[in-house]
């Protein structure tokens, strides 16, 4: 049964890592990155509940949802002020150095 878990987990991460790649919006790629995290918690839970039946990795993947939404809400706040600035969110056009 952990081989279902983690064909998902692992579909998840591809699927991250395939829009963090090709993305060039910036809110696209915090959804991928988004996405790449939701994988290895659900990793980490899945091996928790395999090898041991302790909760230490229900409290680590509690961990790395609270960095989760600290890294969005952050990323979205750089990317809004970028917009405001700039009046473009794409990756490839922006250009920080020059004003």
């Amino acid at each position: 049964i952990i081989d279902y878990e983690l064909i998902l987990s692992t579909y998840l991460v591809c699927v991250g890592f395939f829009g963090l790649i090709t993305s060039r919006n910036m809110v696209r790629a915090l959804m991928s990155l988004e996405l790449i995290l939701n994988g290895i918690i659900l990793n980490f839970i899945i091996f928790s509940n395999f090898f041991t039946n302790r909760e230490g990795g229900e409290i680590f993947s509690l961990f790395i949802i609270t960095l989760a939404a600290v890294e969005a809400a952050t990323g979205l706040a750089i990317s809004l002020s970028i917009h405001r600035i700039r009046k473009c969110t794409r990756i490839d056009q922006l250009n920080l150095l020059k004003w």
